[in-house]
């Protein structure tokens, strides 16, 4: 099975994490079973390397004109960005890929370039919300959203800034190989879940509580990984050697609530995700989250989002599936 080729396009001034996002998301999906695998590679102007924005230095693997043809193309964003998008070859080199890709998209300010190339002319498109009003100004033939995390306007797409690059990675992935496949990736990277294209920058899907100490983070870990299982606080205790008084006292020191608040907040965020990108009943969206029933399911959600579930899948449902790695090969991985 042929690999899918990938080219993440970089310039002087880029941003790390926005290449780092695309290029380790997609060969941690490698990793766990993405067939076909991506072949990822870093092309620039003339096969140089660059230095990115935060003084690092980045190697090529090729010059953009050696490239005949991938299935994607991701433009970085970075402080270069306006520089970037002044140049002419650059701009036509794009250009011509755009043409047979399969996906071209453009992570943070990289919008900027595909903007100047004009792939976004008459599309809706995001950036960076710091950036955003610039880049309405400087192209306003485009139709610019600062607010969602990215946005998919046929084959383009184009991401809000830095991390939002990972989102859409995860969202490609989910594209490619399923749900599944995709919530794995996220959990290996350390994000509980990609967010939804169109929601806010700042987006519900990221209030899963998070934390610096290694036992509460193994608690927490462990109810990503189990929302079905017996999540109660003196289990949870029991899992990690302390007492029920003292994870009390460690997750309210770290986390201001209780273990038992944290846990409805990862499996409401789980049953958000199931909700919006597969076909499976709110029955048994219910049972995987670890919910009584559908109803006290909607019920809490109504709570904390303002929506129920079925809203939900109404505005983004997809119908994906894909394989569903292990535990022990998550572990092996990320290692």
């Amino acid at each position: 099975m042929a690999d899918r080729e990938v080219l993440v396009i970089g310039y002087d001034a880029a941003e790390l994490v926005d290449i780092a996002s695309v290029t380790s998301s997609l060969e941690l999906a490698n990793r766990l079973g993405a067939r076909p695998r991506y072949h990822v590679e870093l092309a620039t102007l003339d096969g140089r390397d660059i230095v990115c924005d935060s003084g690092l230095r980045l190697g090529a693997q090729c010059a953009i004109h050696q490239v005949s043809a991938v299935d994607t193309v991701i433009v970085t964003g970075g402080l270069g960005h306006e520089a970037a998008g002044r140049s002419l070859e650059l701009l036509r080199q794009v250009r011509r890929l755009a043409g047979p890709a399969r996906r071209v998209a453009a992570v943070c300010t990289g919008a900027t370039v595909l903007a100047a190339a004009g792939l976004l002319d008459g599309r809706r498109a995001t950036t960076h919300w710091f950036y955003a009003a610039e880049l309405a100004a400087h192209f306003p033939r485009v139709c610019v959203d600062s607010a969602p995390v990215y946005i998919r306007d046929g084959k383009l797409a184009t991401s809000g800034g830095v991390t939002a690059s990972l989102d859409l990675t995860l969202a490609f992935i989910e594209e490619d190989h399923g749900a599944e496949l995709a919530r794995w990736v996220a959990m290996g990277m350390v994000t509980y879940l990609q967010r939804p294209g169109n929601q806010a920058q700042m987006s519900i899907f990221t209030e899963a509580p998070r934390t610096d100490h290694a036992l509460v983070k193994r608690v927490l870990d462990h109810v990503v990984a189990h929302p079905d299982g017996d999540l109660r606080t003196s289990a949870l205790a029991e899992l990690v050697g302390v007492s029920p008084r003292q994870l009390n006292r460690l997750f309210h020191e770290h986390l201001h609530g209780p273990p038992a608040s944290a846990v409805r907040r990862i499996r409401l965020e789980l049953a958000a995700k199931l909700a919006s990108s597969t076909d499976l009943s709110m029955s048994q969206i219910a049972r995987r989250c670890g919910f009584g029933s559908a109803e006290s399911m909607r019920q809490a959600f109504v709570a904390r989002y303002g929506v129920s579930p079925r809203t939900l899948r109404s505005t983004h449902a997809r119908s994906l599936a894909g394989p569903t790695p292990d535990e022990p090969a998550l572990a092996a991985a990320v290692r």
